[in-house]
């Protein structure tokens, strides 16, 4: 008589091999969660720098660029008024940081007091950075 069944060492087989390509694949994708949050963090830093300047070039009046990177917390303020708030720490799980607190854009859109803003995004091994010029051009 014929059974069709596996033997308790051909599953236990199966089970070891499953464990050893798992633990090969893990690190791959922990890193690409990784790059996935610094770029996605990134994109949303460098749109607030991008509102920033178009707001302050609309409205003909100073757009601050507000820093916390304790927190990992990005404000746009108009004088007194909060523009906007993004916290990229909570919602990236990322880490920020910077050589300024702040940086501010004048009427014409143009950085003002500031020589050449540097803000990094981190996340495990995975780093970027994002320039800000005398200008009020950035690039990352």
């Amino acid at each position: 008589m014929r059974r069709n069944a596996f033997s308790l060492v051909e599953l236990l087989l199966v089970v070891v091999i499953m464990g050893v390509l798992m633990a090969l694949a893990v690190p791959r994708f922990s890193a690409m969660r990784d790059s996935a949050s610094v770029r996605a963090a990134m994109a949303d830093l460098g749109a607030d720098f991008s509102m920033a300047r178009q707001s302050a070039i609309t409205r003909r009046a100073a757009v601050a660029v507000v820093l916390d990177t304790a927190f990992g917390v990005v404000e746009l303020r108009s004088a007194t008024r909060m523009m906007s708030r993004h916290t990229l720490g909570a919602t990236y799980g990322i880490v920020l940081g910077s050589n300024r607190d702040s940086a501010v854009y004048d009427s014409r859109g143009l950085g003002y007091g500031v020589s050449n803003l540097t803000v990094t995004v981190r996340r495990g091994a995975i780093v970027d950075t994002l320039t800000m010029s005398r200008m009020g051009r950035v690039r990352w």
